[in-house]
């Protein structure tokens, strides 16, 4: 595809420059911000059903609305020359989808693309790994919320904790770098785990990565049971060791990154509650049915699958990206009276 395809909108600060040398290949929404970063969900179905993220009972998407692999990969192809250069692919649960390590390869194979990864419960992971590491994948988001049975069913509402555990080493026996192990930071849970797998993570060359508790699970949502980062950092530096900025932090990534004083480890932590991202985000998200979204808590979504079937006509793909972007909010108003939930909750959105 052609780098300069046409924009009927005006551009944003012309001045800034791509590595292509021109401007408008970059992907710019109204407040100046570039984006770089598309997740991928490559499904809506889930072998868990954290409390956090999807209800226990879910009528799930029919697999004849969800892209195919082809189609995925057509997408991408149209929005590397836009800017588009890191991918991370989602749920669901993404190793559900047969053959995922197929869109791998075809993903690797798009010139531009950079960075390459995937987040996964690990469930079905030490059966995949080998293959989907052949075909290039090596960056791993693995999300484990505790360490004890017990309440790894509390929070999944299903059994797994040592399909993860095996998934996790068998990554790392295969050489994924990095492996990174997220977990909801949900006040009434995290405090029981957050200890124990700080430890593990910094015993077995994990880093660690917490994230807010965010309304876009199937449950209400209530603010006091976020557990905030700064009581997290808090807590990691009272019961484990000093924490310091990770000197390679970059500032556009949604975590903050902390390494441990003493050099056994590093902490990511998302405050999407309590220190927004949204000034600096980057991110727009591809829908396992082909909606794509400019923000996780979207109210408006676009719909890429009539320009992806039964033919892709390029140009016009390319429009309707630059469009979602060209629309883009200025944040998602989370801490404001103005805040209206999603519709759609984690598992059909893309973590």
């Amino acid at each position: 595809m052609n780098a300069s395809v046409p924009l009927s909108l005006p551009l944003v600060n012309s001045s800034l420059r791509t590595d292509r040398g021109d401007a408008s290949a970059r992907l710019v929404d109204t407040f100046g911000r570039v984006h770089n970063n598309l997740r991928i969900s490559v499904t809506d179905r889930c072998n868990l059903r954290c409390v956090y993220c999807m209800p226990e009972e879910v009528t799930f998407i029919d697999r004849r609305e969800l892209l195919t692999f082809e189609e995925i990969a057509t997408f991408v192809r149209v929005a590397a020359p836009l800017g588009i250069n890191k991918i991370r692919l989602t749920g669901g649960e993404p190793l559900m989808r047969r053959d995922l390590h197929k869109l791998v390869a075809l993903l690797r194979e798009i010139p531009g693309i950079h960075d390459l990864g995937l987040t996964t419960n690990g469930l079905l992971l030490a059966e995949q790994a080998s293959v989907l590491y052949a075909a290039g994948l090596r960056r791993l988001n693995i999300s484990l919320d505790t360490l004890d049975p017990h309440r790894f069913r509390q929070i999944t509402r299903r059994d797994g904790l040592q399909a993860t555990i095996d998934g996790l080493f068998e990554a790392r026996r295969l050489g994924f770098r990095p492996i990174k192990v997220n977990a909801v930071a949900v006040r009434g849970l995290i405090e029981h785990d957050l200890i124990p797998l700080a430890v593990f993570c910094r015993e077995y060359g994990f880093e660690f990565r917490l994230i807010e508790y965010m309304p876009i699970g199937a449950e209400p949502w209530e603010r006091d049971k976020v557990f905030f980062a700064h009581e997290i950092i808090e807590k990691l530096e009272r019961e484990i060791a000093p924490l310091v900025p990770a000197p390679d932090y970059d500032p556009r990534a949604p975590a903050m990154e902390f390494d441990y004083a003493d050099g056994r480890g590093r902490v990511g932590l998302i405050a999407s509650v309590s220190r927004p991202f949204c000034q600096r985000c980057n991110r727009l998200r591809l829908t396992a049915d082909g909606k794509l979204r400019h923000c996780l808590f979207a109210l408006e979504e676009t719909d890429l699958k009539p320009l992806l079937r039964p033919v892709c006509e390029a140009s016009v793909l390319a429009e309707a990206i630059r469009r979602t972007v060209w629309s883009k909010w200025e944040g998602h108003e989370i801490n404001t009276a103005r805040f209206v939930k999603p519709s759609r909750t984690m598992h059909a959105i893309g973590g």
